[in-house]
């Protein structure tokens, strides 16, 4: 299958009081670029993440934002530390019995005291168990869209080769009346060259008629170009480059068909040519 580059993938697991948010977003990119945006209490999964990316992925600019979100709502559970309890009690008789003067601890400021309310939020190793699987579901919804996506490019692309395929069988039948219509035009102006003894005009005019007749070679490979890139679309992987390299060749042919144009038909068939090749080359920008 061919893969575009263009994907998003979002996955939400909840854990009760808080609740793990991944997001992925790609977009084109001439090699694999990843982008983190991860939340501190989650920046040991920074390398997981990245193994798995790039085990799945080998194009495009990756954005991964990664956080935990804490839930106001959900019930706390506020266990109070007896050990340090019992350590500011004892402190405070002792320093009641030295400053008898001295005022309690109000329940406020015992509350407050660092330490005193034990740490009910989810360390790494608590979460762990669940970053895997959200890491591993989330990458197969951001594949399944780059997938979806290359498959609608695919399509034009097929499309587009349609067209070009419909141009190239107009013009191949009309080469040799076109290149009988040309030497008909040289025979009279060589005649002409011949009666003024002009030897640079004759050997000019034999020159150009050697350039304009072989269009048959741009058209063959047009067609080979053609049927490659049928081959890479149904062949599908990590396409997108050797894509690119031949929309360079065929755009090269379609100027070559273009400079040698020996009736105005075939220079517009030419530009139309030119005009399909541009239009897949923007989309094979976006292909893995």
């Amino acid at each position: 299958m061919i893969h575009s580059m263009t994907g998003f993938a979002v996955q939400t697991r909840d854990l009760g009081r808080v609740a793990l948010h991944l997001e992925l977003r790609s977009v084109n990119s001439r090699y694999l670029d990843l982008a983190f945006r991860i939340n501190d209490d989650l920046r040991q999964a920074e390398p997981a993440l990245r193994e798995a990316i790039t085990g799945r992925l080998s194009r495009g600019k990756v954005e991964i934002r990664f956080n935990l979100q804490t839930k106001d709502s959900a019930p706390r559970d506020l266990s109070i530390n007896a050990a340090l309890l019992e350590q500011l009690r004892t402190a405070q008789s002792a320093i009641q019995a030295a400053l008898p003067a001295a005022a309690p601890l109000s329940v406020g400021e015992v509350l407050r005291w660092p330490g005193i309310l034990a740490d009910d939020s989810l360390g790494f190793d608590a979460l762990q168990p669940e970053i895997g699987p959200l890491i591993r579901v989330a990458l197969d919804e951001l594949v399944a869209s780059r997938r979806r996506e290359g498959e609608k490019l695919a399509e034009m692309i097929r499309g587009r080769i349609l067209r070009m395929r419909e141009l190239v069988a107009t013009v191949q039948p009309r080469v040799p009346a076109l290149v009988t219509e040309y030497q008909e035009k040289l025979a009279t102006r060589l005649r002409d060259a011949a009666a003024t003894l002009d030897e640079d005009r004759i050997r000019l005019e034999v020159g150009l008629f050697a350039q304009r007749v072989d269009v048959a070679e741009e058209l063959s490979r047009l067609s080979t170009h053609l049927d490659e890139v049928e081959r890479i679309l149904k062949a599908g992987g990590s396409a997108g480059k050797r894509l690119d390299f031949l929309m360079q060749e065929l755009n090269r042919e379609a100027n070559t068909l273009g400079s040698k144009a020996m009736a105005a038909d075939m220079t517009a068939v030419a530009v139309e040519l030119k005009l399909a090749i541009e239009q897949m080359r923007e989309q094979v920008q976006n292909i893995e």
